[in-house]
Formats: structure tokens, sequence, C-alpha cells
């Protein structure tokens, strides 16, 4: 299950138990409806209570950031697993954004809002 909020220039979703497919498409509606409407947003991804994803996710996502290359900014990854990490900066090769992996979600909201300030000046 994931939930979605989205504020001005970010998504932020947060993946509960199993990431699935239908999960991952309604990720996929929301930012293609941001970028189409506000050009590259950032992404806070809290993956820390994701229990398992399903492999047609795995290759969704490939495909979608290849596709979404330049419409992110910044990208905050929340896990704790080494398995996440290391496919966080796999994706960071099919993207052109900066992307973080954290540890605690307060951290990477302070990370994104930081970088906003540093845009407004």
């Amino acid at each position: 299950m994931i939930v979605i909020d989205h504020q001005p220039s970010r998504v932020s979703v947060s993946v509960f138990g199993e990431f699935t497919l239908p999960d991952y498409k309604e990720f996929e509606e929301v930012v293609n409806y941001k970028v189409k409407f506000e050009g590259p947003v950032d992404l806070f991804f809290d993956l820390s209570q994701m229990a398992d994803f399903t492999l047609d996710v795995a290759f969704e996502e490939i495909k979608f950031s290849r596709a979404h290359a330049d419409d992110f900014r910044r990208v905050a990854v929340v896990t704790d697993s080494q398995w996440v990490t290391w496919s966080a900066w796999l994706s960071q090769t099919f993207v052109n954004a900066d992307v973080e992996v954290f540890d605690n979600a307060g951290k990477a909201r302070q990370w994104l809002d930081e970088a906003d300030g540093d845009t407004a000046e």
C-alpha cells in the first residue's frame, strides 16, 4: 500500500507492506500530472516500512526512470535496506537528479527543504 502527498514542486510517497504494480501506477499518475503542470519536481520516497516489492515494480521503475530522466530535481529515499539503497544508486544512472539515501525521514525532508532554500536565492 502507498500513501501519496503532493505539495508545490514535490511528491511524497510512503510505502507500507508490499509495493505492487498498481501502487507504482498510482505514483506514476501523480508524477505525470505534477510534471505536466509544474515541470521538474522533488521526490520524497519513504521505503522504511516497505516489506517487499514485486518484480514487475522493479521493471516498471526502470522504464519510468528512463522515460522521466529530466523530470526530477532531487530524490530523497528513506530506507535501511542495503538492496533498496543499491537500487536507488543504480536508478541515479537513469535520471538527471541528485539522489540521496537516508535512514531517517526527518533528515531526508530537511535535505529537500534546504535545497529548496538554495534555489530561491
